[in-house]
């Protein structure tokens, strides 16, 4: 919810998909239940998601220092 949150706030929703969008996932009790909102609903995050480049920081390969930096995390 955050991400489609940050999706209004940068304007890339308007606030009736957003809505849309909210109560869809709300009611939603799986994943599988998700993916079938309809389609002009999912239009709407696909772009808002291209514009955030979400999809870009899914497919980057994981950094090759990675696991320094969880060690790091965890010993602090």
């Amino acid at each position: 919810m955050k991400t489609i949150d940050e999706m209004l706030n940068l304007a890339l929703l308007t606030p009736d998909e957003h809505q849309q969008i909210s109560s869809w996932i709300a009611q939603a009790d799986t994943p599988d239940e998700i993916l079938k909102m309809p389609p002009m609903l999912w239009r709407a995050v696909e772009r808002a998601s291209a514009v955030m480049g979400i999809d870009e920081d899914l497919l980057r390969p994981p950094a090759l220092d990675a696991d320094d930096i969880v060690s790091w995390l965890s010993s602090t």
